[in-house]
C-alpha cells in the first residue's frame, strides 16, 4: 500500500509579496515588492526603467549568498529560487561585463554608469592595474569629480581627500596628480 505524501503548505503563497531592495551604483536603493514566481529579468527591468537606461546588455543583478559567495541574479528564473536562503532580498545593480570598445556606446547614462562600476572596483581593490594606468585612472576620475585643475582651488596635498585606490601611497598620489594638472588638461584642449 502507498503512502501518500502531503506537502506542508508553502511558507509563501503564491499571491504573497515579498520586498526586494536593489543597490545601485552610486549606493542608493530602490525597493520593490516581487511575488514567489517574480523573475529576474523584471528586477533588471525595473533598474534599467527607474534610470530610464536603454543599453542593458552590461548590466546584471548580483547577490551575495550566505558563504559570502557573489552570484549573478538569472533573469529567466524566479528570484526566490534562486536566492532561496538569502533573506532579506537584498541585491545589487552591477556592471556585467566592461564593453571591448567604450568608443561605441551610444548613451552618456551608460558611460556614466560604467564609470561608476569602474571607480567602484578600483576603489575596492577588485580591478588591478600598473602601477601607470593606476596613476592615469585615477587622474581621469579627478578630472570627471572636479574638472580642470586650478591652482587656487586645489592645494597641493588635496588628491588625499580622494580615496581611490585601497592602497593609496603618496608615490601614486603625486603621479595623479601630475598627470591631473598636466596631461588630461591638454588631452582635453585638443580633443574639443
Amino acid at each position: 500500500m502507498k503512502m501518500l505524501r502531503l506537502r506542508s503548505p508553502s511558507i509563501f503563497s503564491l499571491n504573497q509579496e515579498m520586498q526586494c531592495t536593489v543597490r545601485l551604483l552610486d549606493d542608493s536603493e530602490i525597493s520593490c515588492n516581487i511575488q514567489r514566481d517574480t523573475r529576474g529579468q523584471f528586477l533588471l527591468d525595473h533598474v534599467c526603467n527607474h534610470y530610464s537606461l536603454l543599453e542593458k546588455d552590461y548590466f546584471g543583478i548580483r547577490y551575495v549568498d550566505p558563504e559570502k559567495q557573489r552570484h549573478w541574479l538569472d533573469p529567466s528564473k524566479a528570484v526566490v529560487k534562486q536566492m532561496k536562503c538569502v533573506q532579506p532580498y537584498t541585491m545589487c545593480f552591477r556592471v556585467k561585463f566592461y564593453p571591448q570598445e567604450p568608443i561605441k556606446i551610444k548613451e552618456e547614462l551608460t558611460r556614466y554608469l560604467l564609470y561608476l562600476q569602474l571607480k567602484r572596483d578600483l576603489n575596492h581593490g577588485r580591478l588591478l592595474c600598473p602601477f601607470a594606468d593606476a596613476a592615469y585612472l585615477g587622474a581621469c576620475i579627478v578630472q570627471a569629480e572636479i574638472g580642470d585643475h586650478d591652482a587656487d582651488e586645489h592645494p597641493a596635498d588635496f588628491i588625499g581627500d580622494f580615496k581611490l585606490f585601497p592602497k593609496q601611497s603618496p608615490k601614486l598620489e603625486r603621479k595623479i596628480i601630475e598627470i591631473y594638472q598636466n596631461e588630461l588638461r591638454v588631452a582635453c584642449r585638443f580633443s574639443c
